[in-house]
């Protein structure tokens, strides 16, 4: 019979187990303004040649940006690129033995699944806390007012200068980037997910920005009812719930309304936010789009022209 003590035993071995293998990768990141000493928060390397994922707000308005590696060497870094819609950045140093997390799959994981928020707060020593995936598909506003979608939420406890680092599985496979904290709600905080994250990292380092297609909604992955599938001859079994949709917007003029599921932009499936957001990415201006959309039952196609910010 499973014991109490060994259960916790497992449960410790398990964040132990991701803690020692991601610790490594995960540094501190100083900022100055304007020759000022500015704030500071976490990150973590994942290429061998020193690219670091970090927070848009922790780097954005910096003049001079210092990472500390956990064995407490400093090195100045260069702002590869951030973009503030996805509280994302890149930034690079120049070291040797540097040690990269691995990159999982946002999509694998599910609610209840144990979790683990590392960050480098403070240099020389990560600090770790776990808890579970409390929610996906999330929606959080940046800090440009544009709503992030596809948040992970998680009751891993987060501090304001743990924002930019990994969390994990137990399997020290990084699934999201820890972004914020809603100060007033104890125990509540939220991580973008690794797959937008991979993205828009791999645009930073080609273009140093992201352009993108805005339409107006918010949403949320879901399950389609397998007898819409069928009946519409749908190629995915998922697609985005539009939660809300903005005033005036490019959705609202299209005739976008909550509810909706969006199953495909141009003939394109999107089987989740991630999908919607790859194919706005660079979206040609001027240039209209057809949106395909259930609506209870009925299969909708609607025209719709997104404005590229």
């Amino acid at each position: 019979m499973t014991t109490t003590s060994s259960l916790l035993d497992a449960y410790s071995e398990a964040v132990i187990s991701a803690a020692e293998r991601v610790s490594p990768s995960v540094v501190k990141i100083e900022v100055q303004q304007q020759g000022r000493r500015g704030g500071a928060g976490s990150g973590f390397i994942f290429t061998l040649d020193g690219f670091i994922l970090t927070n848009s707000h922790v780097v954005h308005a910096a003049s001079a940006i210092e990472v500390v590696l956990p064995d407490g060497e400093r090195y100045q870094a260069d702002r590869v690129g951030d973009d503030p819609d996805t509280d994302l950045a890149v930034v690079r140093i120049t070291a040797p033995n540097l040690i990269p997390v691995t990159l999982g799959d946002s999509q694998a994981i599910r609610v209840g699944q144990l979790v683990i928020a590392i960050g480098n707060p403070y240099g020389f020593q990560a600090s770790v806390t776990s808890g579970v995936v409390s929610a996906l598909g999330r929606s959080l506003r940046s800090q440009t007012g544009r709503l992030i979608d596809n948040v992970i939420q998680t009751d891993a406890a987060l501090n304001p200068g743990n924002s930019g680092g990994p969390l994990v599985t137990t399997a020290g496979e990084v699934i999201g980037v820890n972004t914020a904290i809603i100060l007033p709600a104890q125990g509540i905080c939220f991580a973008t997910a690794i797959n937008t994250a991979k993205f828009v990292a791999a645009r930073l380092i080609k273009d140093g920005r992201i352009r993108r297609g805005y339409i107006g909604v918010a949403g949320q992955n879901a399950p389609l009812h397998r007898l819409l599938v069928r009946g519409h001859h749908l190629p995915v079994g998922t697609g985005i719930f539009v939660i809300s949709v903005e005033q005036n917007s490019p959705a609202a003029r299209a005739g976008v309304q909550e509810g909706d599921l969006i199953v495909a932009l141009d003939g394109h499936p999107v089987p989740d936010i991630d999908a919607l957001h790859r194919l706005l990415t660079d979206y040609q201006p001027g240039v209209r789009a057809s949106l395909t959309i259930l609506r209870g039952a009925e299969k909708l196609t609607l025209y719709i022209d997104p404005t590229l910010l």
